[in-house]
């Protein structure tokens, strides 16, 4: 009875984790972005390196969509360095203090940029 109990757990936390992860949950963010400082820009480019082959332009692709992610900022910090299922961590030496702090200003600009 006990195998049976989690086994049944642990396919419902992976459908639960499939669904999370796999389908979009808005609209795409249509129009083009301008980056409004260097430091913007600068997230721009380092999102572009690290993040957009998972999340392309925020959206889901093989990691979920972020851009509507209304997890607060330290916990997205704590997922960039230490990883969630299949996201892989990204250590101090690989992404740093400043860099990340962009790449969250980034991410909120091109969220909230009105778009034509």
């Amino acid at each position: 009875m006990t195998i049976y109990i989690n086994r049944v757990t642990a396919i419902f936390i992976c459908i639960l984790l499939f669904e999370a992860c796999a389908l979009r949950r808005s609209e795409p963010l249509k129009g083009s972005f301008v980056p409004a400082t260097s430091e913007i820009a600068k997230g721009q480019a380092l999102y572009n390196l690290h993040c957009d082959k998972c999340h392309p332009d925020g959206e889901g692709g093989l990691g979920p969509d972020i851009n509507w992610n209304p997890a607060p900022s330290f916990i997205k910090k704590m997922q960039v360095r230490h990883g969630l299922g299949v996201m892989p961590s990204f250590k101090e030496n690989e992404i740093s203090k400043e860099d990340l702090k962009a790449i969250g200003k980034y991410m909120k600009a091109y969220k909230h940029q009105k778009r034509e």
